[in-house]
């Protein structure tokens, strides 16, 4: 089977992307993902432009890799400076590394606007540097930048900028869509124009994704011939981004049969997606293909039960293959199918024929109406077909509570909750103060109910969503709460809907504990702790 090899530059060419930053440490642990992923090359940053990746490569020394090696980025020697002289290139030579990437430029406009030298200057600029990392034994990978907006406007002068690199032992020759404008079918053609031209150098290519074509055009250079692969994780990169190697490697392996990862590494994808995503403290985009939550959702009833007889109706591949999972969703347009679904996913013993189904599906229908959601929060519905079943009884009841936020001159805003619960033959009545309504309630709820259900403390709530769901309404309109609770790395989310935010808050919250209680405490350690 044909093989190329993969470039990261997440660490780099991804941290330009808007609102991405990675620490030394944050960059030491991806780097470490990667490599266990099996990519060839990860790209660690340009040690001459900022502290930050002069300490990486100072770190990554340190640390033992199985596969990957580490490059080191940077430009050319500057125009008419002596490459030993050049402050870039010392600091690429001072970062260690076994390979090191220099970047060209393979624009004419460029060379004269930017750098402000003559063509030939440039030229002597790539074959220098090249030329002094090769003397030092490095591996050298050229990026020739900008080079199909350089080829379109003056091909010869790109293509010498290329020959260059080569005749000065360049090892790989990479060419660069660095503005993301080439669209598919003319990168193609320019691609195998050049390989047939460069047949003694390995080739490869790196796309941006300002046309949105960015995995197309990386697919069809791999397709021409291209043996070097470059991109970055989930697409971040400057601008629009880079091509995404979450998308990229399974249309490789799974689809065109090249591969790019050792065996067995690509079911890691999903779970390395999410990890960078943490990381970077960006949401994950759950409608990634292959790797993002909804990749394999299924919300119409009609999709739901063809899937059920066979996945491959409604997927195109097993979502098992990239560590990812099917997913059920339950709305208004749900059927007897997808309820059925849920309950086999919840262990419940549920048929067609059982007025439960109909019950939950009418409940459903009429809840959805009203303005709940249940797509982002499946712990409540689970909670609504398990009591609609008699399969779940609650935790405690609520007798009543009371909130009260006070604000006194330009002191801050005080929130005290009240509340008493029910549980068995117990009330219990409590207090407690907190940072707003909802986290004095959820204060004042757990102080209650925590010595009798110790697994409560353990038991977080991680996130809390408001939505206005008709703005006309003003402050009369109703509103839907989100929860996201955690215990033990397990996440679930809960709803509520209600004209008061402190009514949809506390359906939200109690939803959220009682699920959590639910998944945490046995039946029989249930009727031990309520004795």
């Amino acid at each position: 089977m044909r093989r190329v090899r993969l470039y990261d530059t997440t660490l780099r060419d991804g941290t330009q992307g808007e609102g991405v930053s990675f620490s030394v440490k944050d960059k030491i642990k991806i780097a470490q993902r990667l490599d266990e992923l099996g990519v060839d090359y990860i790209e660690g940053g340009w040690p001459g432009s900022n502290p930050k990746d002069i300490e990486f490569f100072r770190a990554i020394q340190d640390v033992p890799l199985l596969h990957a090696k580490i490059a080191a980025f940077g430009s050319t020697r500057r125009a008419n400076v002596p490459v030993e002289d050049d402050y870039n290139i010392k600091a690429l030579a001072a970062s260690n590394t076994p390979v090191v990437t220099i970047v060209g430029k393979s624009w004419d406009f460029h060379v004269t606007a930017a750098l402000r030298t003559t063509l030939e200057e440039n030229l002597r600029m790539i074959s220098d540097s090249v030329s002094y990392f090769k003397k030092l034994g490095k591996e050298v990978i050229y990026d020739a930048e900008h080079f199909f907006d350089g080829f379109k406007n003056n091909p010869d002068y790109a293509v010498d900028t290329l020959r260059v690199a080569q005749e000065a032992s360049a090892d790989c020759l990479v060419l660069c869509d660095t503005n993301g404008g080439v669209l598919t079918i003319p990168l193609q053609d320019i691609v195998e124009e050049m390989l047939a031209l460069f047949k003694n150098v390995p080739m490869g290519i790196h796309a941006h994704n300002d046309s949105g074509v960015a995995i197309a055009n990386t697919l069809v250079a791999v397709m021409a011939g291209v043996e070097h692969v470059q991109g970055t994780i989930n697409g971040y990169g400057e601008r629009c981004g880079n091509a995404n190697l979450c998308s990229v490697i399974p249309n490789l392996e799974l689809k065109m049969g090249v591969r790019c990862l050792g065996d067995g590494m690509l079911a890691n994808l999903t779970h390395l997606s999410r990890y960078v995503s943490e990381l970077a403290n960006l949401s994950h985009d759950e409608r990634q293909p292959y790797v993002g939550h909804s990749s394999f959702a299924h919300k119409g009833g009609i999709h739901v039960s063809a899937v059920q007889r066979a996945a491959q109706t409604y997927e195109h591949i097993d979502p098992e293959k990239v560590g990812n999972h099917r997913r059920v969703l339950v709305s208004e347009l749900s059927g007897r199918s997808s309820i059925l679904y849920k309950a086999t996913e919840y262990g419940l013993d549920l048929d067609k024929d059982d007025p439960h189904t109909r019950e939950i599906i009418e409940k459903l229908k009429r809840l959805e109406y009203e303005g709940y959601q249940f797509e982002a929060a499946e712990g409540s519905f689970e909670l609504l077909m398990r009591e609609a079943m008699g399969e779940h009884n609650p935790f405690f009841h609520l007798e009543g509570f009371r909130v009260i936020v006070e604000k006194k001159g330009d002191l801050p805003t005080l929130s005290e909750a009240t509340i008493k619960v029910r549980v068995g033959d117990e009330v219990v009545h409590t207090a407690a103060e907190g940072d707003g309504p909802v986290h004095a309630l959820d204060r004042a709820l757990r102080k209650a109910l925590e010595q009798i259900y110790p697994a409560l403390k353990d038991i977080r709530l991680t996130d809390f969503k408001v939505r206005v769901l008709d703005e006309k309404a003003g402050t009369a309109a109703l509103v839907r709460v989100l929860i996201e609770s955690s215990n033990d790395g397990k996440s679930w989310e809960t709803v509520g809907v209600s004209e008061n935010i402190i009514e949809a808050s506390w359906q939200a919250l109690v939803d959220s504990i009682e699920y959590g209680l639910l998944k945490t405490i046995s039946q029989k350690e249930l009727e031990v702790e309520q004795a």
